[in-house]
């Protein structure tokens, strides 16, 4: 195995990524810094969140170089604070960070990715949910299962290129109906990219989730723009609006639902008024 395939360098390079998005999108007054016209960026710099989190600027560097510094919890606690991470945001680090044997486990010895499959029980549940639309998605937003009412409901999800495994991320960014259905297309397609980017940390040694990131970086300038501010995202129940082919705008309540045993598989409801 080669150190780039290792997943314990790996999941250091993207806390890393995650401190420097987090720090670069922080703005001084934020933290009670005074600004000044001389700043090239409206971010923090590294020399200042150091000193925030109480820690050397040269250590707090080699932090989000992904180099082999060992991060203690009052630390990380101490650098969440200075960054005024959210929740989610802090869990994020702790994962990230944590050394662990089930998060530094080695790399399989096939780079080749493997289906992700259901409990014969899961894949059940949406068609026993009918009339209401329901789908289950996987760790990379494959659909993994569907009833009939969310195919009607979303065809142009369900009915994607011939033989292969819809893709909730890749229809919002590649499908153009996607834009015409979603009343708030910007606010979901964010959401979704949001959990493929949380999602990706946790797998780093999975190669679905780089390919799936090129594919939408190279081809939607939006998921381009976004990828980078590497915003966190958690499994929400809540309310969508879309264009109804025959009822016009409808406003979509629906509720998120985690497996438990494969927490990466998510349920989801939609109630049509």
């Amino acid at each position: 195995m080669s150190a780039d395939d290792d997943p314990a360098r790996a999941r250091r390079r993207e806390l890393g990524a995650f401190l420097r998005a987090r720090r670069e999108q922080t703005t001084p007054a934020e933290v009670g810094l005074p600004g000044s016209p001389r700043r090239r960026t409206p971010g923090l710099r590294r020399e200042e969140l150091a000193v925030l989190a109480g820690v050397s600027t040269t250590w707090y560097t080699y932090l989000e170089q992904g180099r082999n510094v060992r991060p203690s919890g009052q630390v990380l606690a101490a650098i969440a604070d200075a960054l005024c991470l959210t929740d989610p945001e802090r869990t994020h680090l702790h994962s990230l960070a944590d050394p662990t044997p089930e998060l530094t486990r080695p790399a399989p010895a096939s780079r080749t990715p493997e289906p992700e499959h259901l409990a014969p029980a899961v894949a059940a549940i949406p068609a026993l949910l009918h009339p209401a639309p329901a789908y289950i998605t996987g760790a990379t937003t494959d659909l993994l299962a569907w009833n009939e009412a969310a195919a009607q409901l979303f065809p142009s999800l369900i009915e994607q290129a011939p033989g292969a495994t819809p893709n909730l991320a890749r229809w919002i960014f590649l499908n153009p109906n996607a834009k015409d259905l979603l009343v708030d297309w910007p606010a979901v397609a964010q959401t979704v990219l949001a959990r493929l980017r949380t999602n990706a940390a946790h797998h780093p040694e999975d190669p679905r989730f780089p390919t799936l990131a090129h594919q939408l970086r190279t081809a939607s300038p939006e998921a381009a723009a976004w990828w980078p501010r590497y915003d966190i995202a958690t499994n929400r129940s809540g309310a969508k609006q879309i264009r109804h082919p025959t009822r016009g705008e409808l406003t979509l309540t629906h509720a998120a639902l985690t497996v438990t045993d494969a927490p990466d598989q998510v349920l989801v409801v939609y109630s049509i008024p």
